[in-house]
């Protein structure tokens, strides 16, 4: 599995690479940016990723901004939905708003900070990304 992590808070950043390079190859980028820009250069290289995990609140472009970058980028490519990246917002906000606006931009799935593990690992197993034997 091909995995994003977009996350501006190293101690974040640091806990979702350890947490997820156990189930595939982690890209890292540190602002939304960043993370639209590997996004691009990964499909367009053919190797686009599986998974892409966003905090919504990154400087120069937050979550929401990058998850509908990313999803018109899919759009455009003529990428089929069963083919799209599963996106994981992943932030502190649990506000019932900001998880609806989030899944209205196209999100797959939210995860509220701090991230428990096996409740992580759950939702992955849900959307077909890991088996359950994957730990």
């Amino acid at each position: 599995m091909k995995i994003l992590i977009a996350e501006d808070d190293f101690i974040s950043r640091k806990f979702m690479l350890r947490f997820l390079s156990k189930y595939g190859e982690c890209d890292v980028t540190v602002d939304g940016t960043e993370a639209v820009e590997a996004f691009t250069m990964a499909l367009e290289a053919k190797e686009g990723y599986d998974l892409v995990c966003l905090d919504i609140m990154m400087p120069v472009m937050d979550g929401y901004q990058a998850l509908k970058k990313i999803r018109d980028i899919e759009k455009e490519m003529q990428i089929p939905e069963e083919k799209a990246a599963k996106i994981i917002m992943t932030t502190a906000l649990s506000e019932g708003k900001n998880v609806t606006k989030a899944f209205s931009l196209g999100c797959t799935a939210y995860a509220g900070k701090p991230i428990d593990q096996e409740k992580f690992e759950n939702v992955l197993r849900k959307l077909d990304l890991i088996g359950s034997n994957d730990e």
